[in-house]
């Protein structure tokens, strides 16, 4: 499990996680709320999220890359959030910079490292498979 939780599979994790929320949301809103299609397209994500991170955990480089690529432009709609979103300063109110500057830090961190440890930008290598 050590090895599980390791940088190398931080956003193999994260991804599992959001397919765990996207589960849990799923079973909420068609067992509680009975409702038929939002819980089918938050099924779409459970799968994706699920796929992807199974597929990362067992090292396949095209999953790590599209996971890569995902977060990547995770961390860039949170950085342009910080200077031009206006909903979720509504939402988060005072604390919106701290919580946003959080996340952009935080991820930039993370894809730097995920991207190091499974060399996804090194295309001299041939990672496809």
């Amino acid at each position: 499990m050590a090895k599980k939780l390791s940088l190398q599979h931080s956003l193999d994790m994260i991804a599992a996680t959001i397919a765990v929320v996207a589960l849990l949301g799923v079973l909420q809103t068609f067992v509680i709320g009975k409702h038929f299609i939002i819980p089918t397209m938050m099924l779409f994500f459970c799968v994706l999220f699920g796929n992807l991170a199974r597929y990362g955990f067992q090292g396949h480089v095209w999953a790590k890359q599209i996971l890569f690529w995902i977060f990547f432009l995770f961390t860039w709609h949170a950085f342009f959030a910080l200077f031009w979103a206006k909903k979720y300063r509504e939402i988060f109110g005072d604390s919106f910079e701290y919580a946003f500057s959080a996340i952009v830090l935080v991820f930039t961190f993370l894809l730097f490292k995920y991207a190091q440890k499974n060399n996804i930008l090194r295309r001299a290598e041939g990672n496809t498979t």
